[in-house]
């Protein structure tokens, strides 16, 4: 027994279970939200009801839209004839910011890892070999570890077939991280030192 009414200790309990929120910090945010105007709390729940309901995966790329594709696939000043391939959403977020990539994106949704039961059929990568014929360049961005590679390889052979230049990132990703904890310079640097596949 902590003492918090019930309605507070059940907002406490679902905050903490966000990456990153510990109990600590989910009773902060809890005792916030209780000081907060009602109107405050209404926007919020309105914001995270929207999120539901309007933002789905891109059937194109698979990251992330509220119209029929992504903002990306439907920017007219990217190059379409470069595609970057990324694990998760969130590495799409970590090239935007690093501000140096203009093609375009595909979201694996994963990394192939046999030991875990994933297999290339768990992830995205038939719709990212439909793509191929209309492109020049595919730039391999898995993360630097076993699974990353396994993947890399396997996608490299799946575009040997088509006239598209393979790269990936140089090793100035620390083998075993996430593009997520990896500062824009390195990103940068590691973008453009890519080598062929």
């Amino acid at each position: 027994m902590n003492g918090l009414p019930p309605s507070l200790e059940r907002v406490v309990q679902e905050l903490a279970k966000f990456p990153g929120i510990g109990k600590k910090t989910a009773q902060r945010m809890g005792f916030h939200l209780l000081d907060s105007p009602a109107q405050t709390l209404e926007e919020l729940a309105d914001a995270l009801l929207a999120l539901k309901e309007r933002v789905h995966e891109c059937p194109r790329c698979h990251y992330i839209a509220e119209r029929e594709l992504c903002e990306i696939c439907l920017d007219p000043q990217r190059e379409t004839s470069t595609i970057c391939v990324v694990e998760r959403v969130l590495d799409v977020l970590i090239f935007e910011r690093m501000g140096a990539y203009r093609g375009l994106y595909h979201v694996l949704g994963g990394l192939i890892s046999p030991l875990d039961g994933i297999t290339p059929e768990d992830l995205h990568l038939s719709d990212l070999i439909e793509r191929l014929p209309d492109v020049q360049e595919l730039i391999i961005a898995t993360h630097p570890s076993i699974e990353g590679d396994t993947t890399a390889l396997y996608i490299g052979q799946q575009a040997a077939p088509f006239d598209v230049k393979v790269s990936k990132l140089a090793r100035g990703v620390p083998v075993g991280s996430h593009l997520e904890f990896t500062d824009e310079a390195t990103l940068a640097s590691a973008y453009t030192s890519r080598v062929d596949l």
